[in-house]
């Protein structure tokens, strides 16, 4: 696993692949990343269930201001702080060790928001749906940010959940992303 563009470009990241661990391929990373493209550049971006932390770090390459992760694995945290310290990100970035859940009630009574919150739960548990009912519940992306969801492609993801709309949904090998958006208030 490498950083593919930006600043930190060419790093390596150590892994972790278990059944209910896996990295977001480079594969997926290059394609979500050239999907958002210059929306990186200055947003805050939340990366929950962060794992070794590929996707958030590969934001901070391209320019997010700010870059916070959420795990509850300590597996996964450990192995995600030894990646941010490899790139010397660390004291630049924010670690949550916790739920997502705790996490995101966390981060709304801070009073936090994000342009870009990248959501890759493990597969089959169902919890990509409930984030977003929670970000929606505790109003923690700003107008106009992108959830992005990471699913197995053969799970199909709803057009509309709560007041997100999805926009773009795309299938790499077993590996869906579904991006979503506010639904407008005059409903465009």
């Amino acid at each position: 696993m490498r950083i593919i563009a930006g600043e930190l470009k060419g790093r390596k990241l150590d892994r972790i692949d278990t059944g209910s661990i896996r990295p977001t391929s480079d594969r997926v990373r290059e394609a979500l990343f050239s999907i958002l493209g210059d929306m990186v550049i200055d947003s805050s971006f939340l990366d929950l269930f962060s794992g070794s932390g590929g996707v958030g770090i590969e934001a901070y390459s391209r320019g997010a201001k700010e870059v916070v992760f959420v795990d509850v694995d300590s597996e996964s945290v450990k192995v995600l702080k030894n990646n941010l310290k490899k790139t010397d990100i660390i004291g630049e970035t924010e670690v949550i060790y916790n739920d997502y859940a705790l996490a995101i009630d966390k981060l709304s009574s801070q009073g936090r928001k994000f342009d870009i919150i990248f959501i890759d739960p493990p597969y089959k548990a169902g919890i990509a749906l409930e984030a977003v009912k929670k970000i929606q519940a505790r109003d923690l992306l700003k107008k106009d940010g992108i959830i992005v969801i990471e699913h197995e492609y053969k799970e199909s993801m709803p057009e509309k959940e709560g007041i997100f709309s999805m926009f773009k949904g795309k299938k790499y090998g077993n590996v869906g992303l579904s991006l979503y958006v506010a639904k407008k208030e005059n409903g465009e």
